[in-house]
């Protein structure tokens, strides 16, 4: 058996042909096979191409379209000379550290999908398997860094940062502060990467590529990317149903805050594994659940998370260890008790900071239960697709709430698998 830790730190190589072709009847479209030409610690000049696939023994290569305009209907898709990740060139490897494996790629490229919904603001996203565990704005780079590794400093560990401003001065100093495996940090092995057209992500927004998705008898799905239509206020719909002739409607609107983290929420969950719920505040989120079989659980999940991160930000930020470190001093005889349970005290207290955020599903609910979880922890407004037979049931839930909660549609959904 091969010892994993070397598999992890060796660049497997791959048999997968330079260029490659893909025909849409008379139409195709041409990939380049992305290598780099990068200098070793011994001096010698190594061209490799992606490290590995999502396992050490599983070869994988990058490709970037080159050629082709492909029109499908009245859908005309993404053009070459518009890469992203795909065209990373050597010198945009700032740092290589480790050479890139496709995790670290595809963490990159579902960041950028999230920021291109964010570039007018200086906002970062923070992710881990290709889910984003804090995403955050903020009044400067630095702060909005900081706002999303305090969503989750736990699952940050490790993690990818895609931020949608240069890297400033202030900005290093907090990454180099956390261990984190792509694009900052002052470790030799940490990858630094720089984003060449990132000044215009914000039109891609407008693209669509062919999304495809390879079956075990090596069968192919294949679809249009999705993309997100919400993106003013007027693109919000009232929350209002009819169910046996009754007309429902939701009784409190939103909140200018509580709109703008509508439009902040439903960019995030654009990148997050359905069935998928979040909470949102103040351009931040709080607790996200990700890929969860069914919406109830998923709402619980997101609210588990956030107590624990929450539990864990409160102990750094008092103690300067993690809350696990704690836990593990306490069972050791070497820290007080009193120390965790004025800690649980606080996060009960506060209820994670969930209290007035906005909860965001990436779908309809079908039963009101996954809304009155949300409710019970004092979210102040809900964000949902709607178009639920029992959409009338989550609106009575609202005008229930004490104080009420309001709630919208958006009548479009974002699942992502």
């Amino acid at each position: 058996m091969s010892n994993l830790k070397t598999m992890y730190s060796t660049i497997l190589g791959d048999h997968f042909p330079m260029e490659m072709t893909i025909s849409f009847d008379d139409q195709v479209l041409v990939y380049r096979k992305k290598t780099w030409k990068i200098q070793q610690d011994d001096g010698l000049v190594d061209e490799r191409g992606v490290r590995y696939g999502e396992n050490p023994d599983q070869e994988a290569a990058l490709y970037e379209l080159v050629n082709g305009n492909l029109l499908l209907g009245e859908c005309s898709f993404i053009q070459p000379g518009n890469g992203l990740v795909s065209a990373i060139q050597v010198e945009d490897m700032l740092q290589v550290g480790k050479h890139p494996g496709k995790i670290n790629l595809t963490d990159i490229d579902n960041g950028l999908n999230i920021l291109k919904y964010l570039m007018d603001k200086p906002a970062a996203v923070i992710l881990k398997h290709n889910n984003p565990c804090g995403a955050a704005y903020g009044e400067s780079l630095a702060i909005a860094f900081d706002r999303a590794n305090r969503c989750d400093r736990i699952a940050a560990f490790g993690g990818a940062v895609v931020m949608s401003r240069d890297c400033d001065h202030d900005t290093a100093e907090l990454l180099a502060s956390n261990y984190l495996e792509v694009v900052c940090a002052k470790s030799k092995n940490l990858r630094i990467i720089k984003i060449a057209a990132i000044d215009r992500l914000s039109d891609f927004e407008k693209f669509r590529f062919v999304d495809f998705k390879s079956l075990i008898d090596g069968g192919i799905i294949v679809q249009q990317s999705a993309v997100n239509s919400i993106r003013t206020p007027a693109d919000l719909k009232p929350a209002k149903a009819t169910w046996q002739g009754k007309e429902y409607l939701c009784e409190r609107q939103p909140t200018q805050r509580e709109i703008d983290d509508m439009l902040f929420g439903w960019a995030v969950e654009h990148g997050v594994t359905s069935n998928s719920v979040l909470y949102v505040k103040d351009g931040c989120t709080v607790g996200i659940g990700t890929g969860e079989q069914d919406r109830v659980g998923v709402a619980e999940i997101a609210v588990h998370k956030a107590y624990i991160k929450y539990a864990d930000m409160l102990c750094y930020d008092t103690h300067g260890i993690p809350y696990a470190d704690l836990e593990l001093a306490i069972s050791r005889g070497e820290r007080d008790k009193s120390e965790k349970a004025a800690i649980d005290k606080q996060v009960q207290d506060e209820k994670a900071g969930i209290p007035g955020s906005v909860m965001i599903s990436d779908a309809f609910f079908p039963f009101r239960d996954g809304a009155d979880v949300g409710i019970k922890q004092g979210v102040s407004a809900i964000l949902q697709a709607g178009g639920s037979m029992r959409d009338f049931e989550t609106i009575e839930a609202c005008n229930e709430a004490n104080p009420q909660v309001a709630m919208m549609f958006t009548g479009q959904r974002s699942f992502k698998h």
